[in-house]
């Protein structure tokens, strides 16, 4: 994902774009920002596996990673770096992930 690097915060690993966060290590559980309709929506379905997590004023997603599979963790981070780049950036990569066979 373009721009995106890892950086060490306490020993955790946290996923960045510049200085904007979007998944992260946090007292042993991952959190991630993810689109706020389809959060609420996770929170409601799947207790277990997502939940509130306060970031200012906000609420990002606790993910407990024992009870998703790669391909919707790979789902997952894609959307919280969608959220966090430009519309540009994200339209050019998710375009040209759609061209690849």
């Amino acid at each position: 994902m373009p721009g995106a690097h890892e950086v060490t915060y306490k020993g955790d690993p946290w996923f960045n774009v510049g200085a904007k966060s979007f998944a992260l290590a946090l007292d042993g559980r991952v959190v991630m920002k993810l689109e706020r309709e389809r959060q609420e929506l996770l929170f409601e379905i799947r207790p277990e596996t997502f939940s509130r997590c306060r970031v200012a004023t906000a609420y990002w997603s606790y993910v407990e990673l024992a009870n998703i599979d790669e391909a919707e963790l790979a789902d997952l981070v894609l959307e919280a770096w969608t959220l966090i780049v430009p519309k540009r950036v994200s339209r050019a990569h998710l375009a040209s992930r759609d061209d690849t066979p």
